[in-house]
């Protein structure tokens, strides 16, 4: 008779792509149950929307059946019950992931990526909700075709979100109709912890945030109200929204919130006679901002009016298909994430690093500081450096280092520039191994 030992060494020739580890030794077979010639078992994934579920349910499925004396087989996709933080109260207690779609500047498309994210998973059949956070420039409405949308509270006065399509929406747009928001701090906090904790969202795999732009009152209320499961990052490479990014990504590691990836919209159209990328800002290299910030790319997602176009009905456009999988596959990473962040230290001359691996080395304070490729001293659209190793001083040297998630540092020099954000990468370029 099979035992418990013989499927698990069938199943352990399974890889994930991801974590490049089988499935066994992750820890994704639970609750194998064997009763003469059949064999049913879990794989719990640590995200619903694990993109690759159904070639491991397939391959395991066919492994198994193969088996000496195995005749029925049942695999069960499951996730991983992520651990309720207790922030997450009263409507959002039963809500699994909380992402939050950010930007640190309007005008780059955040709330039409947070939708199209919204709407696809809600087309996988996940329980997904969107929720609509800005306050003064409510878009969701207008996106979904929503309009003269009366609210109704249910018995615990919670609001009830309005169901489209299987995707539950609530917005702040709701109230406001066509009249401007006219409010100041606090009635917006209240209004955002309410927004919040008071929606009648029942059970969900995914509430997607469309967060408001910017880094200010708004952003902190909702990291202090409720325990997000991850960020994202909307921006585009032209240079004035690169400069806010990394306001964005240090507000979202000072609160603790981890960083999923950034997702580069309008990033370029491609030719109808050439089938070429045109890049419309800055410069033509891909994953431009990956190389800058150390945050992995998610997608550069082209202009493609598509994606905007009737909201309200169900779509599928293939590049947000891939973005999906993409934060899925992050959100699933997270789960294994160890901390790679080195060691280091600063004198007046170089900072030395311990890394994850043991190496050890060091770079010079000039070097580094030269080697900033922030936008004040790269020109975001040539790629031309502005600053000059030549004008900087020469007993420069960091005042102040933060370590951002796994892949990167802000430093804060002694020449008063603190805009920098270094990827291990970029410093490992130009360090000397001792």
């Amino acid at each position: 008779m099979i035992s418990n030992k013989d499927v698990l060494n069938a199943l352990s020739v399974i890889i994930d792509p991801d974590f490049k580890k089988d499935i066994v030794s992750l820890g994704f077979i639970k609750n194998i149950k064997i009763d003469k010639s059949s064999v049913s078992l879990d794989i719990e994934l640590t995200t619903p929307a694990c993109p690759i579920k159904n070639e491991f349910q397939k391959s395991a499925e066919d492994i198994l059946a193969g088996l000496d004396g195995v005749k029925e087989v049942k695999v069960n996709m499951t996730a991983r019950e992520v651990k309720k933080s207790e922030k997450n109260k009263d409507g959002l207690s039963k809500v699994r992931n909380l992402i939050a779609v950010s930007s640190s500047k309007g005008g780059v498309g955040k709330s039409t990526v947070a939708a199209n994210i919204a709407r696809e998973l809600a087309s996988r059949g996940f329980k997904t909700g969107l929720l609509d956070a800005d306050i003064f420039g409510p878009s969701i409405p207008t996106l979904f075709n929503l309009h003269n949308i009366d609210i109704q509270a249910d018995k615990d006065k919670n609001m009830i979100p309005v169901d489209l399509n299987g995707l539950k929406i609530m917005s702040f747009g709701f109230f406001l109709g066509d009249s401007p928001a006219i409010l100041r701090g606090p009635i917006v906090s209240g209004y955002i912890q309410q927004l919040l904790t008071g929606v009648a969202w029942g059970e969900l795999d995914y509430l997607i945030i469309d967060m408001p732009p910017g880094t200010g009152d708004i952003q902190l209320t909702m990291t202090q109200t409720v325990q997000l499961t991850g960020a994202v990052i909307v921006t585009t490479r032209e240079a004035l929204s690169l400069v806010d990014v990394a306001k964005g990504i240090e507000m979202f590691e000072t609160v603790k919130v981890p960083m999923l990836g950034i997702v580069e919209n309008m990033s370029h159209f491609i030719c109808d006679n050439c089938d070429k990328k045109h890049y419309l800002f800055g410069s033509d290299k891909e994953n431009i901002i990956t190389e800058k910030y150390g945050l992995e790319t998610l997608l550069e997602l082209p202009i493609n009016k598509s994606i905007t176009n009737h909201m309200d009905k169900p779509y599928s456009d293939p590049d947000i298909k891939k973005l999906v999988d993409k934060v899925a596959m992050a959100i699933g990473k997270m789960a294994f994430a160890a901390n790679t962040t080195p060691e280091y230290e600063y004198d007046d001359e170089k900072l030395k690093f311990r890394w994850s691996d043991g190496t050890r080395s060091e770079v010079k304070n000039l070097d580094l500081r030269a080697d900033c490729g922030c936008a004040v001293c790269v020109d975001e659209y040539s790629g031309e450096k502005l600053l000059k190793v030549e004008d900087l001083p020469k007993d420069v040297k960091p005042t102040e280092i933060t370590p951002l998630g796994n892949y990167a540092l802000k430093i804060t020099w002694s020449d008063g520039h603190s805009s920098g954000i270094y990827p291990y990468k970029q410093i490992r370029k130009l360090e000397k191994v001792v």
